[in-house]
């Protein structure tokens, strides 16, 4: 975790943390530039910046920023360093000695009513110098036309008949209670869809069509021509 060593007398520059955090969300939204590994180390300088209580500039050490920031390229991480530093979230200044770490200025995006100033870095009050923080959306979508509520159409939902009423109503049109169960175990098979697609609405107009269907495929009765009339009189000559 990135500390440093802070004297617990020092005054506390009065900078709006929540204000400031909402105002750079709102900034790195709206920057199709950012990757996550900008964004990654922006909120570990911010969390060191905090840590010093709001002093500028720090004095940084690239192995921790990049153990904190999950940054694995040195590459990576000094590129990143000098974009934030040229889209104006950071100052960089780069140290040539590898005895002496690097400094960055943070700027403040807070825009604090307070009369109390943040004076450590002229460069940082002329960055905020007019910065307007807006509110944060936490919705990306507030923005989109709600869709219309469907109203009612006021049809009745389908419902299955049992096999009782089946059965009543193949009587009264003159059919059988088998064609009922048929009829039944054909539609109960197969979800009561029509055709095989479509939802069913009306089940006695299907048990019609289906009655009226089963009649026209009804087998003649064989006739047993092998019947004998018991009653004929062989006695009559041919």
């Amino acid at each position: 975790m990135l500390q440093l060593l802070i004297n617990s007398d020092m005054p506390r520059n009065e900078v709006n943390y929540i204000m400031h955090l909402e105002a750079i969300a709102l900034k790195i939204s709206e920057d199709n530039r950012l990757k996550p590994w900008h964004i990654s180390l922006y909120y570990t300088l911010f969390h060191l910046w905090n840590s010093t209580k709001f002093f500028n500039p720090l004095s940084v050490s690239r192995n921790e920023l990049m153990r904190v920031s999950k940054i694995g390229s040195v590459n990576t991480y000094t590129k990143c360093l000098k974009e934030l530093h040229e889209w104006g979230y950071i100052e960089y200044i780069p140290s040539h000695n590898p005895l002496v770490g690097s400094q960055i200025n943070l700027y403040r995006f807070d825009k604090s009513t307070s009369k109390s100033r943040n004076k450590t870095s002229s460069k940082t009050d002329d960055k905020t110098e007019g910065t307007v923080v807006r509110p944060y959306i936490n919705n990306t979508n507030n923005n989109k036309p709600s869709k219309p509520l469907k109203q009612d159409s006021g049809k009745t939902q389908f419902s299955p008949p049992t096999i009782e009423q089946l059965k009543e109503f193949f009587l009264e049109s003159e059919s059988t209670s088998k064609e009922a169960e048929n009829f039944f175990n054909y539609f109960e098979s197969n979800g009561w869809l029509v055709g095989g697609k479509a939802k069913m609405k009306n089940w006695k107009a299907a048990a019609r069509n289906w009655i009226s269907r089963s009649s026209n495929f009804k087998k003649p009765e064989k006739k047993n021509y092998l019947d004998v009339n018991q009653d004929k009189d062989y006695s009559i000559p041919l």
